[in-house]
């Protein structure tokens, strides 16, 4: 591969204290964006700013991170627009993607796959990565061509899929984990008629909760739990309850992709859907 960095670690790491390290298929080149004057990526449309496509993996990755600065290309794209290598953070977790083409001279986009490099708590890790594969609607772990995939990766697939998967699960059991926390508040604090109703509203968010846990749509899951805790307060006051580092972590602040500057920026409308589209995680393609 033309871009392969030699200091990159091979093969592929899920489930690890500090690393995990994740190769994913490319199913298209969109969205198109820019490179400004110091590296740093921004929206497309901007006046004397390079073209980049970042294909949707590093789309979905980069709205699972969360509110962070605009990534930095350390490699910068040539002649071909989605061959390339970028890094950011956000709080506690940092990523590194690779993209690059493994087959087809990058003629199409399912010529390239992304290597994906996070680095931080397991936890947040965890759940960026279900939010990726979520959003994608697909496995990205099944690849276009499945000997070069491995070849070039380092991983047989079942290696690929076993890290990708310990890791989604990671991040289901940490959200499961969550509502059950929650529910047992609720139990411990029925008894005085006054809060029966708060508690009921808390009650019903959590099996919001466990139904957007089921259909993997860990957003709404953030939403609901949100809601039960803010019940769980108006009941009682002194609770306290533990609130998600991720949910900390995505809703903090507004990112970059908001940003508004020159009149010549086009706005990213497209990387802010409301609603990201679902997978069952569960089933092979």
């Amino acid at each position: 591969m033309e871009q392969g960095d030699e200091a990159e670690q091979a093969g592929t790491i899920g489930l690890d204290p500090n690393l995990s390290i994740l190769w994913a298929q490319v199913g298209e080149g969109q969205p198109q964006m820019s490179i400004d004057v110091e590296n740093r990526l921004r929206p497309a449309g901007i006046k004397g700013n390079s073209t980049v496509y970042l294909g949707d993996v590093a789309r979905a990755a980069l709205r699972a991170l969360g509110p962070a600065d605009p990534p930095h290309f350390d490699a910068l794209p040539g002649y071909d627009e989605q061959r390339w290598t970028f890094s950011t953070a956000s709080g506690d977790v940092s990523m590194r993607l690779r993209s690059d083409s493994y087959w087809g001279f990058g003629l199409i986009a399912r010529c390239f796959l992304n290597r994906i490099e996070l680095t931080g708590p397991l936890a947040l890790r965890a759940r960026i990565v279900h939010d990726i594969a979520a959003s994608l609607g697909r496995n990205p772990w099944e690849a276009a061509w499945s000997s070069r995939f491995t070849k070039v990766s380092g991983a047989e697939a079942t290696d690929h899929r076993a890290a990708w998967e310990g890791l989604i699960e990671h991040a289901r059991a940490d959200m499961n984990e969550e509502i059950t926390i929650l529910s047992q508040k609720i139990a411990s604090l029925r008894g005085p008629s006054e809060i029966e109703g708060m508690l009921d509203e808390a009650k019903l968010s959590l099996e919001e909760a466990r139904a957007a846990l089921a259909d993997h749509n860990a957003p709404a899951v953030e939403r609901a739990l949100g809601r039960a805790i803010q019940a769980l307060v108006e009941a009682d006051p002194t609770t306290e309850v533990r609130s998600s580092e991720s949910a900390a972590n995505r809703f903090a602040a507004m990112t970059w992709w908001d940003e508004r500057g020159q009149e010549a920026e086009v706005e990213a409308s497209h990387l802010l859907e409301e609603e990201a589209p679902l997978v069952d995680l569960t089933e092979e393609e």
